[in-house]
């Protein structure tokens, strides 16, 4: 298979992510979401605002989110909106909690585990999607990067549920118990049914990937008191195919010559993160060879 292009930029800042954006060569069309975390409050490893805000000034774009299917502050949209608010989201862009009235279901085509995806039923009023990611470690997933955005960041609360406990319940209370009974695998692959039932909805002509590499905790933006960094930030990512895209900053991490990268190279390999690169190339929504054509040379 043809090797998917990766652009990459060591320097992390508002116009070097503008500048990667527009090395993609490709424009989103209609209304455009951007789909970032907007972080646990506690936590302050999340994407800040005055780094994309820019960016998505230029596209015009609406930041959106679901509510979580654990009993934090964004559980419930009010709450979730007072987040968003405290969290500077709201200062520089209109911003969509796509799960606030409603769900729908997506179907999941010859998935592993999953019959359907359930989604905020908002994603229909949007034509294209920037899903900008901020690349760390995950307690769960192992990692989370651009498709771990686009699985478990693009369903509902419920939806959530679904995908944590393998199909086992739409119950987010059910789904904490559930947790204990499923395979480690069986999750990855349950975020790739998801990620794989996006991408037939969405279409991949409508979507563009962007990770961000710095503040590299062992632990997501969903933590409300995460671990400090231990290794050095990396870059921006950027990639039309979302496969490359993390099998890249996978290897950026397991590749550095930080000596910090230990704890974080653990969680992820522990939790065998990679394989939902390995279950969504499977599935055909890219691959995992890439080449990296650097912005800074």
């Amino acid at each position: 298979m043809k090797k998917s292009k990766v652009y990459f930029s060591k320097e992390i800042s508002a116009d070097s992510l503008i500048k990667i954006y527009k090395a993609l060569g490709k424009e989103l069309k209609g209304k455009v979401a951007v789909k970032i975390s907007t972080g646990e409050p506690g936590g302050h490893n999340f994407l800040q605002p005055n780094l994309i805000a820019p960016l998505i000034k230029m596209i015009n774009g609406t930041i959106v989110e679901c509510n979580t299917a654990y009993r934090g502050r964004r559980f419930s949209s009010k709450e979730h909106w007072k987040a968003i608010k405290e969290h500077g989201f709201l200062d520089i862009a209109p911003c969509d909690i796509l799960d606030e009235f409603g769900e729908i279901e997506i179907p999941v085509n010859n998935g592993k585990h999953l019959t359907c995806d359930i989604v905020g039923e908002h994603i229909n009023n949007y034509d294209s999607i920037l899903m900008l990611s901020h690349f760390k470690g995950h307690a769960m997933g192992g990692f989370g990067g651009a498709l771990k955005n686009m699985s478990i960041g693009l369903a509902s609360r419920n939806g959530k549920a679904y995908i944590h406990s393998v199909g086992m319940t739409k119950n987010p209370d059910e789904m904490m118990a559930s947790l204990f009974d499923r395979e480690q695998d069986a999750f990855i692959e349950s975020m790739a049914d998801a990620c794989k039932a996006v991408v037939d909805y969405i279409k991949p002509e409508n979507i563009l990937y962007i990770n961000v590499a710095n503040r590299l905790s062992v632990n997501c933006d969903c933590d409300s008191n995460p671990p400090e960094p231990e290794m050095a930030d990396i870059g921006i990512f950027a990639s039309i195919d979302p496969v490359a895209l993390d099998q890249c900053c996978y290897d950026a991490v397991k590749n550095s010559k930080d000596k910090g990268k230990k704890s974080l190279v653990e969680r992820m390999d522990s939790l065998h993160g990679i394989h939902i690169v390995e279950t969504c190339e499977e599935y055909g929504l890219g691959t995992s060879k890439y080449e990296i054509i650097d912005l800074d040379k």
